[in-house]
């Protein structure tokens, strides 16, 4: 008591709150202070306030004093501030903050609106009024603590001195940073304190434990410059120790190597450089300590051999070392000042093109990618962005990337705010696209300081990678390029916004992210063996991971589903001008042809924009990648869907056919559900729907004449062109099979390998259901609402022979539904292989057993299905074998169809019927290896067009090329949603092509019914027109399955065939309808030219001479008639629209100033006379189109491709008169054709 009272005599408190707060400095000191001092346990506090603590009067007068003398106002004492223990600022605050007792509230006010100022959208650091008072202390890995009788916290400091160290010290001005991040070490919890400028030192003298020892200034007088002591070092003497002085050239990361933690660092000067070892656990907190372009001077070094690095020489910390920082050498030696002092580094503040333009290129692998070599510079600047704390991407002054991968992680993690200086950092321009160009790289020589502590707290959450550094590790592991690393980090932020957490556990993106990049880059970004640290850090010239890098401005762009749909529907109609959607010369077109044109359009975008360049689309920019999970359709559509996180697309899938090497056929296999895969090749299908009322050409620029318009957006790929992130289940089986039969094969066994692990890592198992197959892990599938869970089942296995196209239907299955109605329905005839099984679990796509064989009937069954399970139609494929899974039952009866009442005495002619529930599952055996009967079934006839063209048959199915789509939307309809009506003009290989009349009132949308696509048309309608010519319509059994992805972007039917006239006219096995003809032109034979109204059609003078028709709009159209001969026959062209001009040899002026000149009078014809063209009339504009008939530019060589008109005359009788008598004769009517295309030889 006596020691308090002498101790509150000394300062007189003014009142009563300068009293307690001087009572509570005391008993703080005494309890907190003191024991770390004297190394006992803390007191009892009540022993202080009775006399029976040790008095401790001269530190508790220190601390009071200095606290006045670092206050702005040094006449009180700042009761608003208290002492707090570690162990309460660690446990209690859980908040960011800062504290500095100089402050006023002015100066707190301007200093945060400064901070806050310097980066927009962040907050500064909150202000406390606490005090801290410890002692400075080693901490464990190098690090500083910060230490009282409660407890210790890690403590960050700016310029750390070795005299601080072990030393009472009161901070005047720190922060304080909160860890949220789980996973930290316990002395990590908690948070940390950063230093801000220098403590206050509470004992004027040396405690025990300094770093000035005995003996110290004899050895710093014996110390030695660089240049002498690198003389010595060749010469190893047994006990000899060193004392070096010089400038600090680099400072190495601290690493951990087979449990020994250590770091290196090299003294300079003007011409010489010693590396310098430090792994004595007790001086590992010099790494804080030396910094670039300081003068130190390190005692008691010993020479050492170091096999990591080819047996050299280095120098060695002892445990009798000491460090002296700041120091002059002042011992004259034969070296003058300038060649001892080498002069400090240059530190760059920005980037300048100097950077850029240092950079050379080195032979390039591919024509895309080059390598390029980095530049080694210091930099210094203010971190603006943390990118991924857990990758180590940062970006500094808002504009250069930081990456900090290829040294160990920090011990503090930079925060947004701090200032840092960089040493020999390697500077790399344009590593990555996904990131800024300049981008600054550490290496194991690199070295890294804050020099200022971040002002702001609440720090934005890591939107990369996770923070346990998972890419880091993989990246010491694989030793990647830095490319490939700026990616695949890129790749991992992105992926977790579109896949976590319905897709994947954020544990796996990083995974994931790595496995998609060692696919995508294709070993550009292969490890290049082992990391040599010693080398990386000593040799010199310096080489690391980071002197060479590769620059691929192609890399692979990811996209998510929905940025890729929003973009896609955004370019819709922007990217169009509706002029451009019609054909040439569509000036001339009259309205309804216009509307006609306009009703569908399509636009193609491949996903590599060397395949398809399309200037001014933004997604062009780099070849596209998306990742999701393949799904059955929704109950509204019927094809495939790609989804992830942030939604779905449509897909047109294929796959490779096996019976047709590099074949391909509609996607048959199951496996594929609920597979993660990684899609590379891919085309973007937006279709264009627009219903519209446009009088004329001069009208396309007024939207009111558009009435409505929609879109569809689809993606077209091949399955086989997909890599598998995460395999099914059922995939999993199937590529176990397929590594089975290819005899152990290479490939299948890693694909195995890969689907198995990927299976473990989403932690489903599940084991095969019979004991006579091994247990395998798999992945089970996300859409599969069972998942792994064991459920009875019955099975049916069966060979797909017909299907029906899906169409909305009215059926009595399901009235009980509330929205009973029409429902999206289909069915599909199917012979059944063996009788139903039951199994204790799905067997999925297992191979077939003895049990699911036997029957030698030839037994057929009809499944319908409705409502949910019409899903199961884009899989479901005629010739494939499936698997029918009833779930949760054993009863084998309900896989048993019904069959149809009938009356007596009638024979029933029909197979029974299979109503198919929604949690029926289908698994696709690939591999049906018992049925080699049953595998020479024949599916249906499947026809060429050249023999639906030759064929008798009323019902047909085909396969066909896609040549030509329109819109048939002149038809009543109601309906404003879609355009119902569609013509496709198809071709096979020959040339030969028929049109399919599609009516889609009653069924979804099909998608990709492309030009370029092949199509199988099953159960078509072959019909017969007026004229003879062969065509087919749909019917309501009609199904239409694309089953071969071409160009979309540029299809173009195969070339015509070339014919001679006299075959083509004469021969009846030549049926061809469109060919190639190459002839003279022998005269003209009729020529019009007229402007018409574009409404009605009518003669347009000034006017519509039609009384009914208000049309103020007309449009030029012509037509002509010629005689080709080409050797073997002549025939009949005609020619109508932008044909015409190029017949006559016309320039555009001419032919614009023939439009002019006819505007007045509206029409003209020109007839033939013989083989002359004649004229008696005085009309000069008759004249000169007579002229220019009749002129040799007309009359030349051409080279056209026709179509035959189908209506042929094959004969007829001609009588002529010879004087007085009459002859009868049989003359063959002139070949018909329509020219389609001209090119003038």
């Amino acid at each position: 008591m006596a020691s308090l009272q002498l101790f509150l005599d000394q300062f007189k408190p003014s009142g009563e709150a300068e009293l307690v707060w001087l009572k509570e400095v005391f008993i703080f000191i005494n309890q907190y202070i003191d024991p770390v001092l004297s190394g006992s346990a803390p007191p009892v506090a009540d022993d202080f306030l009775t006399g029976g603590g040790v008095c401790s009067d001269p530190l508790s007068v220190c601390v009071v004093k200095k606290i006045q003398e670092n206050m702005s106002v040094t006449h009180t004492l700042p009761v608003s501030y208290r002492l707090v223990s570690v162990l309460e600022l660690v446990s209690q605050q859980h908040l960011a903050c800062v504290s500095n007792l100089s402050w006023s509230t002015n100066q707190q006010r301007a200093w945060a609106k400064e901070a806050e100022l310097s980066l927009p959208g962040h907050r500064a650091l909150p202000r406390v009024h606490l005090l801290l008072i410890g002692c400075l202390r080693e901490g464990r890995g190098g690090g500083w603590r910060l230490t009282d009788a409660s407890g210790s916290v890690r403590c960050e400091c700016l310029s750390p001195s070795p005299l601080w160290l072990n030393r009472p010290v009161f901070l005047p001005h720190w922060n304080f940073i909160h860890h949220t991040a789980p996973g930290r070490d316990q002395d990590e919890s908690g948070g940390h304190v950063e230093l801000i400028g220098s403590p206050v030192l509470l004992c004027p003298g040396p405690v025990g434990g300094l770093a000035a020892g005995p003996g110290g200034g004899a050895e710093l007088s014996r110390a030695v410059g660089v240049r002498e002591a690198a003389g010595l070092l060749h010469d190893r003497t047994r006990g000899q120790r060193l004392s070096v002085c010089g400038q600090v050239g680099s400072v190495c990361p601290l690493l951990v190597v087979a449990g020994t933690t250590f770091f290196c660092f090299s003294l300079t000067d003007a011409s010489h450089s010693l590396p310098v070892l430090v792994k004595d656990s007790s001086r590992l907190w010099w790494t804080q300590c030396v910094c670039v372009g300081q003068s130190v001077c390190v005692t008691a070094l010993r020479v050492c051999v170091l096999r990591g690095w080819r047996g050299n020489n280095i120098l060695c910390v002892s445990s009798q070392s000491e460090l002296h920082t700041n120091y002059t050498h002042v011992q004259v030696h034969t070296q003058t000042d300038s060649q001892l002092d080498a002069p400090p580094p240059k530190v760059m503040s920005h980037i300048g093109d100097d950077c850029e333009e240092a950079e050379t290129e080195i032979d390039t692998v591919q024509s895309a990618v080059r390598m390029k070599r980095s530049k080694v510079i210091s930099y210094q600047g203010t971190v603006t962005d943390v990118v991924s704390e857990g990758a180590g991407l940062y970006v500094i002054d808002r504009k250069v990337g930081l990456c900090l991968a290829y040294q160990p992680s920090l011990r503090r993690t930079l925060r947004a705010g701090d200032s840092v200086e960089l040493h020999h950092v390697h500077f790399l321009y344009r590593p990555c696209p996904d990131f800024p160009p300049s981008m600054l790289c550490t290496c194991l020589r690199s070295s890294l300081r804050v020099t200022a502590f971040s002002r702001l707290g609440g720090s934005s959450l890591d939107s990369g990678c996770p923070g346990d550094g998972a890419l880091p590790r993989l990246l010491l592991e694989k030793n990647m390029d830095l490319s490939a690393y700026l990616w695949t980090c890129h790749l991992s932020s992105q992926l977790t916004h579109s896949l976590f957490p319905s897709v994947l556990k954020e544990q796996c993106v990083c995974v994931l992210s790595w496995k998609l990049m060692e696919c995508v880059w294709r070993g550009r970004g292969r490890g290049r063996g082992r990391r040599d640290i010693y080398s990386e850090m000593l040799d010199k010239p310096h080489t690391c991971p980071l002197t060479q890098y590769s620059v691929d401005p192609a890399v692979h762009q990811y996209i998510s589903v929905s940025e890729l749909s929003q973009s896609l529907q955004s370019d819709c109609w922007s990217s169009v001008s509706l002029s451009s959607l019609l054909p040439p010369g569509g000036s001339s077109l009259t309205r309804s042809q216009i509307n006609t044109a306009l009703a569908w359009s399509c636009r193609t975008l491949t996903s590599d924009p060397q395949n398809n360049p399309q200037a001014g689309d933004r997604l062009r920019q780099r070849p596209l990648l998306l990742v999701g999970m393949l799904e059955l359709p929704s109950h509204s559509e019927h094809t495939l869907q790609l989804r992830d996180g942030t939604g779905a697309v449509a897909c047109v899938v294929t796959e490779t056919s096996e019976e047709e090497e590099g074949g391909q056929r509609a996607a048959f296999n199951t496996a594929w559900i609920g597979c993660l895969v990684c899609v590379q090749q891919f085309t973007m299908v937006t279709e264009r729907f627009i219903q519209s009322e446009f009088p004329s050409y001069q009208h396309l620029d007024q939207d009111k004449y558009i009435t409505h318009k929609h879109y569809r957006v689809y993606l077209q790929f091949c399955l086989n062109h997909l890599h598998i992130l995460s395999p099914s289940v059922a995939m999993v089986t199937h590529l176990r099979q397929r590594g089975e039969e290819s005899g152990g094969d290479v490939t299948g066994r890693k694909e195995m390998e890969e689907g198995q692990t990927a299976g473990r890592k989403r932690g489903r198992e599940e084991e095969e259901p019979d004991s006579s197959h091994s247990a395998s892990s798999s992945v089970t599938m996300t859409t599969d609402p069972v998942g792994g869970v064991s459920l009875p089942c019955v099975s049916l296995v069966i060979r797909v022979e017909n299907k029906e196209g899906v169409a909305w239907r009215n059926i009595g299955a399901e009235l009980n539904r509330r929205d009973a109605g029409l429902i999206l329905c289909f069915s599909v005839r199917a012979a059944v292989i063996g009788p139903a099984v039951t199994w204790g679990r799905d067997p999925k796509n297992r191979p077939m057993t003895d049990r699911e064989t036997g029957t030698e009937k030839d037994n057929k069954v009809d499944l319908v299905f409705s409502g949910v399970s019409a899903r199961w139609f884009p899989v479901l494929q005629p010739g494939s074998f499936y698997r029918i899974v009833a779930a949760n039952t054993q009863d084998p009866s309900v896989l048993i169809g019904c069959g149809v009442p009938g009356q007596s005495r009638v024979e029933l002619h029909t197979d029974s019927t299979l109503q198919v529930r929604s949690d029926w599952r289908f698994h696709t055996l690939t591999r049906p290896l018992l049925l080699h009967t049953y595998r020479q079934a024949h599916s249906p006839t499947v026809l060429t067009v050249s023999e639906v063209l030759d064929c008798r048959s009323e019902l047909v199915c085909f396969r066909a090329l896609v040549s030509d789509r329109i819109s048939l939307n002149d038809r009543m309809s109601d309906s404003t949603d879609t355009h119902t009506g569609v013509r496709l003009t198809v071709c096979d290989r020959s040339g030969r092509s028929l049109h399919v009349y599609l009516d889609l009132s009653h069924t979804p949308y099909p998608p990709g019914l492309l030009p370029g696509n092949t199509l199988l048309l099953s159960a078509f309608h072959r019909r017969m027109s007026r004229t003879g010519s062969v065509y087919c319509s749909y019917l309501p059994v009609s199904s239409i399955t694309v089953i071969s992805l071409g160009d979309t972007s540029c299809a173009r039917p195969a070339p015509a065939p070339m014919m001679h006239l006299g075959v083509w006219a004469g021969s009846r096995e030549h049926r061809c309808v469109v060919g190639q003809v190459k002839g003279h032109v022998v005269c003209f034979l009729f020529l019009e030219l007229q402007w018409s109204c574009s409404l009605c059609g009518s003669l347009y003078v000034q006017s519509c001479s039609s009384s009914q028709c208000l049309s103020a709009s007309a449009v030029f159209q012509s037509k002509a008639k010629v005689v080709i001969d080409d050797g073997t026959g002549e025939a009949h062209v005609w020619f109508s629209g932008s044909l015409v001009r190029p017949l006559l040899g016309l320039a555009d002026s001419q032919w614009e100033g023939l439009q002019r000149a006819l505007r007045v009078r509206g029409n003209i014809r020109v007839y033939a006379q013989g083989r002359s063209l004649v004229c008696d009339s005085d009309d000069a504009l008759l004249h000169f189109l007579l002229c220019v008939c009749s002129s040799d530019a007309v009359c030349r060589q051409l080279s056209l491709t026709c179509r035959k008109h189908s209506n042929q005359r094959s004969e007829e009788v001609k009588r002529f008169s010879r004087g007085d008598r009459d002859f009868m004769t049989r003359m063959t009517h002139p070949l018909q054709l329509t020219c389609l295309h001209i090119s003038t030889d």
